[in-house]
């Protein structure tokens, strides 16, 4: 069977029709941390976690090439993905807006590498980042999983530009 090219496959797609549609797709939130210069923590909100391999364990994360922080993720070698409560969501607004000092109030402790772990977290995966792979405007995080923990509790999700949370499971 011959593939039939798509017509006009150089077509542009309009950024935010796409956006539009991936906010379809119900993500969880995270908060991913690492220390940045002179050791201060930094943290950002991503929604573009994901598992890659459980043997060995890695997962995968996306940063925006013009985030302020990426100067950190980049220099640094490790870094925690704080999967965040549904109850946790003016603490997840904290690290989405900028600001000098987004861990103010935060109940934090270092973990491996020393990079940030949340207090609030309802899971935590503390990486040594593995590789780094640039493509289109993000660049892709991978990294290895160092330490794990979880506790009880509903997580918080993002859906069609929103938080939102898990409702009743079916």
């Amino acid at each position: 069977m011959d593939a039939t090219p798509v017509q006009n496959e150089e077509s542009m797609i309009d950024p935010r029709r796409l956006r539009d549609v991936l906010g379809c797709f119900a993500t969880g939130v995270a908060v991913v941390t690492t220390l940045g210069d002179g050791g201060a923590p930094v943290g950002l909100v991503v929604n573009s976690f994901s598992s890659v391999s459980l043997e060995p364990p890695q997962i995968l994360w996306s940063l925006a090439l013009s985030a302020p922080s990426r100067g950190a993720f980049m220099t640094h070698p490790g870094f925690a993905v704080n999967i965040m409560p549904s109850e946790a969501k003016d603490l997840t607004i904290q690290f989405a807006r900028p600001s000098d000092d987004k861990f103010g109030g935060i109940d934090w402790r270092p973990g491996c590498y020393g990079v940030p772990v949340l207090g609030a977290a309802l899971a935590t995966l503390e990486c040594r980042t593995e590789r780094r792979i640039e493509s289109g405007d993000h660049e892709i995080f991978i990294g290895h999983v160092l330490q794990l923990d979880q506790t009880d509790g509903s997580p918080l999700i993002f859906h069609r530009g929103q938080f939102a949370d898990l409702g009743q499971a079916i």
